[in-house]
């Protein structure tokens, strides 16, 4: 009878370790695909701003009139973009190039507010007349390029790349009447890049 006894409590202590191990299982794969998803938002925003910009810059050339609220409306965006991926390299990293995910959020609203405050500046002279809706269309789309290259060089590569995209479709868009095969085939070609470099870095050694 009393040989029983630690018979039982074995037998209940492997259950409890089985139980133990599964939990720890079922965590690790949780966790796993949570590192994957957010190993991709990188990609997934850079794809999303893309798009958007090309969108952009084809009511830049055929509707300029509305293209300035088009880009406004777009700042917002941007910023969210931006502040997306700081999120996820603050969960892969515990920072985001020195930088906690919560002071990243206070210079992020800093930078897309000055960047706000500037386009309003644009909209300004052109209702002064002193730009036309031409000019202010590519004039703002240069304002974000800008901002979103030097955004890029606290958040990541990516965005600075977004930022190329916008300023040299400024350009195209200024000087070419058949932009968008030019526009379209520069977004693949950064999108390419970006999930080829992607999967090369986190390829193991």
């Amino acid at each position: 009878m009393a040989s029983g006894r630690p018979f039982g409590n074995k037998t209940v202590g492997m259950t409890m370790n089985d139980d133990n191990n599964e939990k720890g299982t079922h965590a690790l794969i949780q966790s796993t695909e949570a590192r994957g998803i957010i190993k991709w938002l990188d990609e997934a925003v850079l794809i999303t701003l893309l798009v958007f910009s090309i969108v952009g810059a084809i009511v830049s050339a055929f509707t300029p009139q509305d293209a300035y609220l088009y880009w406004l409306a777009m700042i917002p965006l941007f910023g969210i973009g931006a502040m997306l991926s700081g999120w996820a390299q603050a969960r892969r990293e515990g920072d985001v190039r020195g930088f906690a995910f919560r002071e990243l959020l206070k210079i992020q609203s800093l930078h897309w507010g000055g960047v706000v405050c500037t386009v309003v500046g644009v909209f300004v002279l052109r209702y002064e007349k002193l730009i036309d809706e031409d000019g202010t269309a590519l004039v703002v789309l240069l304002i974000l390029g800008l901002a979103t290259f030097l955004d890029g060089i606290r958040i990541g590569w990516r965005f600075s790349l977004v930022g190329i995209f916008l300023g040299i479709s400024a350009m195209i868009i200024a000087y070419l009447e058949q932009f968008l095969p030019i526009v379209v085939l520069l977004a693949v070609i950064l999108i390419v890049y970006s999930v080829y470099h992607g999967r090369r870095r986190h390829l193991p050694a």
